[in-house]
């Protein structure tokens, strides 16, 4: 017989809170209730889609999620959504043509920071400058190192665009939830790449200005631990639109994924669902 379960809060799911410590603190977010996840580690908990999805921008109900949390009509006029979020080197601003011009004046035309990040392995990437410890959090990185301070996020994809020539700038998902990754001398990767792109650095800086790209030397090495007691051997992924209610021992935490005896699921994938969240 099946024990009965507690509910701890139900409302649209976004992406978990995550904040550093000993071991990297979690908490699930539901509407503006927060609910603690690490406590929960070894507890069988249950996630239940309730079958509705509200835009995270404007609330209207919608059958499918875009861009993670949107409706069809905010993926299309939204600057958030547009594609040069996932390829800056694309930005359009200074052509007059960006959907929101006031959004990207704030979200874009900021400083960046220029990283690597060690989750799967070595990787480059960018982020607001705002937005750190929390976008190597949210990428479950072991380790992770500043290199480059830059003044726009357009200009940020250009060093990263140079950076990638050297290193991958993509997170192997399947092997981040198979165990910590090796660690790995950043600060002497970076030093590497400063040497190997130094010309395509100093062409960048001539361009925009020295000003507008500096490099970071002084910083030290992050090293990030995760609430993992065990890994899987295989993993498999749960989808809350095939199996709407996802149940199982939480085994551990990464990133933005849950990892349970039944399998793992990444829960910023459901950004805007509607779900209610149990354990025994």
């Amino acid at each position: 017989m099946t024990q009965a379960m507690n509910e701890l809060g139900r409302g649209a799911l976004s992406k978990m809170t995550i904040r550093l410590g000993e071991t990297a603190q979690y908490a699930f977010r539901l509407d503006d209730t927060e609910v603690p996840v690490n406590p929960l580690l070894g507890k069988r908990i249950r996630l239940e889609f309730l079958g509705a999805i509200h835009c995270s921008h404007c609330g209207r109900k919608t059958k499918k999620s875009f861009a993670q949390g949107y409706c069809y009509p905010c993926f299309t006029k939204l600057a958030q959504c547009d594609s040069c979020i996932m390829s800056p080197e694309k930005c359009h601003h200074e052509q007059g043509t960006c959907r929101e011009p006031g959004w990207g004046e704030q979200y874009c035309m900021t400083d960046h920071v220029v990283y690597l990040a060690n989750s799967s392995g070595i990787k480059v990437g960018i982020t607001r400058a705002t937005q750190l410890p929390t976008r190597w959090l949210d990428q479950g990185a072991s380790q992770a190192l500043p290199i480059f301070r830059v003044a726009t996020r357009q200009q940020s994809g250009f060093v990263e665009d140079l950076l990638r020539t050297q290193v991958a700038d993509k997170t192997n998902w399947r092997a981040l939830l198979k165990g910590d990754a090796e660690p790995v001398d950043l600060a002497g990767v970076r030093e590497q790449l400063m040497s190997s792109c130094a010309e395509g650095i100093a062409a960048l800086q001539q361009r925009f200005g020295l000003q507008a790209i500096q490099p970071v030397s002084d910083v030290e090495v992050l090293e990030i631990r995760y609430p993992v007691d065990a890994y899987p051997t295989k993993v498999a992924s749960h989808d809350l639109e095939k199996t709407p209610v996802v149940e199982g021992i939480l085994k551990g935490i990464k990133g933005q994924y849950l990892i349970l005896d039944t399998g793992v699921i990444n829960l910023r994938k459901y950004t805007a669902y509607q779900v209610a969240v149990l354990t025994e």
